[in-house]
């Protein structure tokens, strides 16, 4: 598993793009998927922000929540590029964030880029087993370029 900062000094374009995929409507925003205690998928609106070398995640108490507690396994997908399809997703595990500082230095990168906290969030970071990032030359066009990315 690999750090957002990790992740980005691999494969900088790639994160760029994926950046502005996320931040493209001010806070940033995406789909989050977790794994039901039954083994199901379970899909929910996600807004993560990137702080320093990681992306993070504030949840509060909601199933989404629990699921990473009891199974850290996640997937990303950011919501499409607005006018255009590109797409960015990835997937990896989570890591609990225990650590005052650390908390502190996210809830502001969080609120900073206009999501809002109801102060009784976990604080995860996801840290990255693969990337894909799939471009597309106009709107509607098949197929897109991909390109991807593995940690070491």
């Amino acid at each position: 598993m690999a750090r957002w900062g990790e992740f980005a000094a691999q494969a900088p374009e790639m994160a760029e793009a994926g950046r502005g995929l996320i931040y493209q409507f001010g806070p940033g925003l995406g789909y989050l998927a977790t794994i039901r205690k039954d083994g199901g998928p379970r899909l929910h609106p996600f807004c993560p922000a990137i702080c320093g070398e990681g992306l993070y995640g504030l949840i509060g108490p909601s199933p989404k929540r629990y699921d990473l507690l009891r199974d850290g396994r996640y997937a990303f997908h950011t919501f499409p590029k607005a006018g255009g399809d590109d797409e960015f997703n990835l997937m990896g595990l989570v890591r609990r964030v225990d650590d005052a500082d650390e908390s502190a230095a996210v809830l502001a990168a969080y609120l900073s880029s206009g999501s809002t906290s109801s102060g009784d969030e976990i604080y995860f970071e996801l840290l990255i087993d693969r990337a894909l990032l799939s471009i597309y030359a106009h709107e509607g066009a098949w197929p897109p370029t991909y390109t991807k990315w593995r940690a070491r």
